[in-house]
């Protein structure tokens, strides 16, 4: 029996594992790698096994790092089933369709860098005092040139690069057919040899930790695997707490905030608050990236109960993300995931997911008026990390402005734009182009979505409770992933601490499961 790791080794995204028995080949997770331009490269890079073999897929949960490319190994012939829960699956359907859009999109736009490329080129030699040179490097050079015909005449290079989206947004309609919604807490066979039990992880709607029993045949022994996922944290709002699980032969552990500490919840809700009266005062502008699933809600959460309680004024709030929105309304119909305290609110008629008057923008024109908007507002956009989305093009008019503040509220990969300016940049590249950074910068890690060290600690500990090496649901080995190097390395010293053999994997590594 064989693990192998296909992503979220040494770096926190692109979320894959291949488990393959004697009988059956089941898939973990399939997620896009993001943020790093390096490891980007990655999803382009062709599978480590053939589609067309894969017996089923296991799905922890909806955010792209754990199932973008979904749709990629469905058009190279993965015909499996995808198992998940039913929130999952739902918000699984938005993401996806969005990130074809967003392929097909970026496709276009390298073409039209391309055509202008080649225009660029063809123009330049055709205007040449050097005629004759111009035409033994370029051909005769004609009257009217079609950038078009251009790129098309011209082969790929380094500067002009043209590539093909991973896959369009009807191949991301067609993979959510191979969808099969579960519940929790509920074993199911999902391939010869092969069962799954999902737990609720308290990451994000319908997040899971799955538990995998696994053999190569009749008569030969089972062994335990806990994929961990992404964990979330206790006493969180909205959705519930992760499950504690206590037995395994082997337990993958995420590590994203390894050797770091959160802000208490009731610390991070305090400067929220500080930080809106701030712009209230100074009629200046908040900008929070956000990601769409999972931390706009616990954001709106916030803004709503602090604007019950007093504590802030009523500043207009745009929410300038499409699919946050699909997502806030996903999470409405499934109130069978959310905590007590969340359904105690909705019981008495207060909906938390509703910041009174809140704009939502549907259309890219509406994202673009927000700027000329009275002061002061507050717009809460995607994505998190600033790699994209519409948060650009309000951060673009806002980061030279000493009034605006850039409010950080979760996790910024190594290499990003969000990590640069978290890091306390003077400036920053925006378009190709240097800008002085003048507005706040403020970060709250309290509203995490990812358990923070000790929490990690906490969760694993507790398969080691009553029980020592060797003995029955003991891990004989524990995986440290989903982190970037130094986070992995401050971990895994102290979970060595608990008892537990440990080994941080490498993308593609195979290990053995004895």
């Amino acid at each position: 029996m064989e693990l192998r790791f296909l992503g979220a080794a040494t770096t926190v995204t692109g979320s894959q594992f291949l488990l393959t028995t004697k009988r059956a080949k089941v898939l973990v997770d399939c997620g896009m790698f993001q943020g790093n331009p390096h490891e980007i490269e990655h999803n382009r890079v062709p599978p480590d096994y053939d589609p067309a073999s894969i017996d089923a897929m296991l799905l922890t949960h909806a955010h792209l790092d754990h199932c973008g490319l979904i749709p990629l190994v469905a058009k190279l012939g993965m015909h499996a089933p995808i198992f998940a829960t039913a929130g999952t699956v739902e918000l699984a359907g938005v993401v996806l369709l969005d990130s074809g859009k967003l392929q097909e999109e970026f496709a276009r736009r390298d073409d039209r860098r391309a055509a202008q490329h080649a225009h660029e080129a063809v123009a330049a030699a055709s205007a040449s005092e050097d005629e004759e040179a111009a035409v033994a490097q370029h051909g005769n050079p004609p009257q009217v040139v079609d950038p078009e015909r251009a790129v098309l005449a011209q082969q790929p290079c380094a500067d002009c690069s043209i590539d093909l989206p991973l896959y369009t947004a009807a191949e991301a309609q067609s993979s959510l057919r191979l969808f099969k919604p579960i519940g929790y807490e509920k074993e199911i066979a999902v391939a010869p040899g092969v069962r799954a039990t999902f737990y609720d992880a308290g990451h994000i709607l319908g997040s899971a930790m799955i538990r995998v029993v696994a053999d190569d045949g009749p008569g030969t022994p089972e062994r335990v695997i806990v994929f961990g996922g992404d964990i979330g944290r206790p006493h969180t709002p909205i959705i519930r707490d992760p499950t504690v699980l206590t037995d395994a032969d082997y337990v993958l552990l995420e590590s994203t905030y390894g050797g770091r500490e959160h802000d208490p919840q009731e610390e991070s809700v305090r400067i929220l608050a500080d930080t809106i009266n701030l712009v209230a005062k100074s009629r200046g502008v908040l900008l929070v990236p956000s990601f769409a699933i999972g931390r706009t809600q616990e954001v709106v959460y916030e803004l709503d109960r602090l604007l019950e309680s007093g504590k802030i004024p009523k500043l207009p709030l745009y929410l300038d993300s499409p699919m946050a929105s699909k997502a806030t309304d996903i999470y409405r119909r499934h109130r069978e995931y959310f905590d007590e305290e969340t359904r105690r609110l909705l019981a008495r008629s207060d909906d938390p997911l509703d910041y009174p008057g809140a704009v939502v923008t549907s259309d890219a024109n509406d994202s673009k008026k927000i700027k000329d908007a009275p002061r002061p507002y507050m717009i809460v956009a995607s994505n998190g990390m600033l790699t994209g989305g519409r948060v650009l093009h309000h951060l673009r008019n806002l980061i030279d402005d000493p009034s605006a503040t850039l409010l950080f509220v979760g996790y910024q990969g190594q290499g990003t734009l969000g990590a640069h300016l978290q890091a306390g940049a003077k400036e920053a590249r925006i378009d190709g182009q240097s800008r002085p950074v003048r507005c706040r910068v403020v970060s709250i890690s309290g509203f995490s979505a990812h358990a923070d060290e000790s929490e990690l600690l906490d969760w694993i500990g507790s398969f080691a409770k009553g029980k020592k090496r060797g003995d029955r649901g003991f891990p004989k080995r524990v995986f440290i992933i989903h982190g970037d190097p130094p986070n992995e390395a401050a971990l895994e010293p102290k979970v060595k601490a608990l008892g537990f053999d440990t080994h941080i994997p490498v993308w593609r590594e195979s290990v053995q499961l004895a």
